[in-house]
C-alpha cells in the first residue's frame, strides 16, 4: 500500500478537489511535473483502482484510494506560542505576538483556520507569556488544548517541544507568529516529514541547504537556498525518533539555547531525512518587528 511521491501528490489533489476539472496540463503546471509523469501516474492510479476517471477531465478518489492514503494522513497538530517576541515591543508588552491582530484577524487564527479547514481536530497549543490571554481563541475552536511552558523565560523554544515531544508523530508543527496566506499549504495528508521553505538567491536569515529535495544542512545565511519558514510535519517513525533526540539535544550543554528545529535539521541530522515542501512569497510571511508590522497593517503606523 506504499504509494510513490509522484502517485501520493497527484491522488492528494485529486482528492483535495475532485468537483474541478484536472487536466494532464494543469496537474503537470501544478505539480512541477512532466506532462509524461502526469500522464504514467494518472494511468498508474487507474490502473490500481485509486482513482475513476469521469467526463470532463474529472477524476474521484475510490475507496481503495482513500486506503491508501489513510496512513499519510495527518493526525495532530502542535502550536509553538510561550515565547515572548521581544522585536515585536511594544505591541507585546500586553500581547503576545501570536494574538496579535493583524487586518482584524489574529496572527495564529491565520494558521489555525487552515489546520481545521483540513480536518485535523488534535490541536495542541504550548503557552508561556501572557499564557491566559490565549483562552479568547476557544470560543472559534473550542476543542483546543494548552499545556503550559513554565520555563519559556530562560530557554529557547526547544523547552516548548520538551513539553510535547511524545506527541509528534503524524503532527504538523507551527511557530505561531506567521501570517498564512495561502490555507492550502496545510493538507489532509503528508507524504513523509518535511519543512516548508522558499527557494531563494541569497537570505541572512534561517535556512536549507538541498540535495535532491532534502534538507542536508541547516543555515543562517546563505546563497541559493531555501529560506526557512516554521511549519514542519512529522512523519510516525520520525515523530517516535524526536521524543529521545529532542530531550537528548536539551541536555547538552547550552541545550536550553537551542532552537528546537536545531535537534533534527542539526544535532541529529543523520537520523532523519527531510523533504523540502515548497512555498513561494505569497503564501506566508513571518513579521518579525515592528516596523514590518506597521508595513503589512497601517492601523500600527500611528
Amino acid at each position: 500500500m506504499n504509494l510513490t511521491y509522484n502517485q501520493f501528490e497527484i491522488l492528494v489533489t485529486i482528492e483535495c478537489e475532485q468537483d474541478k476539472k484536472h487536466t494532464q496540463r494543469t496537474l503537470a503546471a501544478r505539480l512541477d511535473m512532466s506532462l509524461g509523469v502526469v500522464n504514467k501516474t494518472l494511468e498508474e492510479l487507474k490502473e490500481q483502482e485509486l482513482i475513476l476517471a469521469r467526463t470532463g477531465s474529472r477524476y474521484e478518489v475510490t475507496l481503495k484510494g482513500y486506503n491508501w492514503l489513510e496512513p499519510y494522513k495527518v493526525k495532530k497538530a502542535i502550536f509553538i506560542a510561550a515565547g515572548f517576541g521581544s522585536r515585536l515591543v511594544p505591541i507585546t508588552l500586553n500581547t503576545p505576538k501570536p494574538l496579535i491582530l493583524v487586518h482584524g484577524k489574529r496572527i495564529i487564527e491565520t494558521l489555525l483556520d487552515a489546520v481545521v479547514d483540513a480536518g485535523i481536530k488534535d490541536i495542541t497549543i504550548v503557552r508561556g507569556y501572557l499564557g491566559e490571554q490565549f483562552d479568547v481563541l476557544l470560543k472559534k475552536y473550542p476543542t483546543i488544548k494548552f499545556v503550559e511552558n513554565p520555563l519559556y523565560n530562560e530557554s529557547n523554544n526547544i523547552s516548548s517541544m520538551m513539553m510535547v515531544r511524545e506527541n509528534l508523530s503524524n503532527s504538523y508543527v507551527f511557530e505561531s507568529d506567521l501570517m498564512l496566506y495561502n490555507p492550502k499549504l496545510i493538507r489532509k495528508y503528508e507524504y513523509t516529514s518535511n519543512y516548508l521553505g522558499m527557494k531563494v538567491d541569497m537570505t541572512d536569515d534561517w535556512c536549507f541547504f538541498t540535495k535532491r529535495g532534502y534538507i542536508s544542512k541547516l543555515g543562517v545565511g546563505g546563497k541559493n537556498c531555501h529560506h526557512m519558514f516554521g511549519i514542519s510535519y512529522w512523519n510516525k517513525e520520525d515523530g517516535e525518533k524526536m521524543a529521545d533526540d529532542i530531550k537528548a539535544s536539551f541536555e547538552m550543554p547550552g541545550g536550553k539555547e537551542k532552537y528546537w528545529d536545531e535537534v533534527a535539521l542539526r544535532d541529529f541530522i543523520s537520523h532523519y531525512k527531510i523533504m523540502i515542501k515548497p512555498c513561494h512569497k505569497e503564501d506566508i510571511i513571518e513579521i518579525d518587528t515592528f516596523n514590518e508590522l506597521k508595513a503589512i497593517d497601517p492601523i500600527y503606523a500611528v
